[in-house]
């Protein structure tokens, strides 16, 4: 984008990038995104990751400070939960709205 702006990028003004954060961090990025999610059958609803493999992969990735590894895992879970969950409610609303319009607009469902 600088280049096609004619600027110079400024440290200061960019994003951090994974390899920014203290390690324990990246680990708990990389342990996330190897456990298994969960999901309810029912409803569709994420109910997060499947944490019985958690010493596993502390393990396979020979994290040492697995309490601090822990708990950036747990907050990145509430995050990305949320964000998951908040998706599929406002996909839900905005089919429960398609049905009160009367639903889906076939070619020959139209007056003309």
């Amino acid at each position: 984008m600088c280049e096609q702006l004619g600027t110079e990028p400024d440290p200061k003004r960019m994003p951090p990038s994974t390899a920014d954060l203290p390690d324990e961090v990246q680990f708990a990025f990389i342990v996330f995104n190897h456990m298994p999610d969960r999901w309810d059958g029912m409803s569709g609803t994420y109910l997060g990751k499947d944490w019985s493999s958690i010493g596993f992969f502390l393990d396979l990735f020979e994290i040492e400070d697995k309490k601090l590894v822990v708990y950036f895992l747990s907050r990145i879970e509430t995050w990305y939960s949320k964000k998951i969950n908040d998706k599929q409610e406002a996909k839900r609303k905005a089919e429960e709205r398609k049905s009160k319009a009367g639903g889906k607009n076939y070619t020959h469902n139209v007056q003309g």
